[in-house]
Protein backbone atom coordinates (compact mmCIF):
# COMPACT_ATOMS: atom_id res chain seq x y z
CA UNK A 1 0.00 0.00 0.00
CA UNK A 2 1.43 3.36 -1.00
CA UNK A 3 0.57 6.43 1.09
CA UNK A 4 0.62 9.78 -0.67
CA UNK A 5 1.06 13.25 0.79
CA UNK A 6 -2.69 13.97 0.62
CA UNK A 7 -3.44 10.87 2.76
CA UNK A 8 -4.60 8.84 -0.23
CA UNK A 9 -3.55 5.20 -0.09
CA UNK A 10 -3.23 3.06 -3.18
CA UNK A 11 -2.76 -0.69 -3.37
CA UNK A 12 -0.30 -1.80 -6.03
CA UNK A 13 0.19 -5.30 -7.36
CA UNK A 14 3.65 -6.81 -7.16
CA UNK A 15 5.43 -3.99 -5.32
CA UNK A 16 6.92 -6.20 -2.60
CA UNK A 17 8.28 -8.59 -5.21
CA UNK A 18 9.79 -5.75 -7.24
CA UNK A 19 11.45 -4.19 -4.20
CA UNK A 20 12.83 -7.58 -3.13
CA UNK A 21 14.29 -8.20 -6.60
CA UNK A 22 15.93 -4.79 -6.75
CA UNK A 23 17.30 -5.17 -3.23
CA UNK A 24 18.77 -8.58 -4.06
CA UNK A 25 20.49 -6.97 -7.07
CA UNK A 26 22.00 -4.34 -4.77
CA UNK A 27 20.18 -1.49 -6.50
CA UNK A 28 20.52 1.89 -4.82
CA UNK A 29 17.50 4.12 -4.13
CA UNK A 30 17.83 6.71 -6.89
CA UNK A 31 15.93 8.14 -9.87
CA UNK A 32 17.01 5.34 -12.21
CA UNK A 33 15.76 2.67 -9.81
CA UNK A 34 12.47 4.50 -9.26
CA UNK A 35 11.89 4.70 -13.01
CA UNK A 36 12.47 0.96 -13.21
CA UNK A 37 10.01 0.36 -10.35
CA UNK A 38 7.36 2.42 -12.18
CA UNK A 39 8.01 0.55 -15.44
CA UNK A 40 7.70 -2.80 -13.66
CA UNK A 41 4.50 -1.73 -11.89
CA UNK A 42 2.98 -0.70 -15.21
CA UNK A 43 4.02 -4.04 -16.73
CA UNK A 44 2.06 -5.71 -13.91
CA UNK A 45 -1.01 -3.71 -15.04
CA UNK A 46 -0.93 -1.17 -12.21
CA UNK A 47 -2.40 2.15 -13.28
CA UNK A 48 -0.04 5.08 -12.90
CA UNK A 49 -1.27 8.40 -14.32
CA UNK A 50 0.70 9.75 -17.24
CA UNK A 51 0.94 13.39 -16.15
CA UNK A 52 4.37 14.63 -15.14
CA UNK A 53 3.09 15.83 -11.77
CA UNK A 54 1.50 12.48 -10.89
CA UNK A 55 4.56 10.53 -12.02
CA UNK A 56 6.82 12.75 -9.92
CA UNK A 57 4.61 12.16 -6.90
CA UNK A 58 4.67 8.40 -7.54
CA UNK A 59 8.44 8.53 -7.90
CA UNK A 60 8.77 10.39 -4.59
CA UNK A 61 6.53 7.91 -2.75
CA UNK A 62 8.20 4.87 -4.34
CA UNK A 63 11.67 6.15 -3.51
CA UNK A 64 10.59 6.64 0.10
CA UNK A 65 9.07 3.14 0.13
CA UNK A 66 12.22 1.56 -1.31
CA UNK A 67 14.40 3.34 1.25
CA UNK A 68 12.10 2.06 3.99
CA UNK A 69 12.35 -1.46 2.53
CA UNK A 70 16.16 -1.31 2.47
CA UNK A 71 16.25 -0.06 6.06
CA UNK A 72 13.95 -2.85 7.24
CA UNK A 73 16.10 -5.48 5.50
CA UNK A 74 19.29 -3.98 6.93
CA UNK A 75 17.81 -3.84 10.44
CA UNK A 76 16.67 -7.48 10.20
CA UNK A 77 20.15 -8.64 9.18
CA UNK A 78 21.84 -7.25 12.27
Amino acid sequence: MLSFLDDIEIRVNGLDEILADLYSEGRQPNEETVKEIIDKLEAKKNYIPSTDRARKEYAYVLLKEYRKYIKSRTDNNR
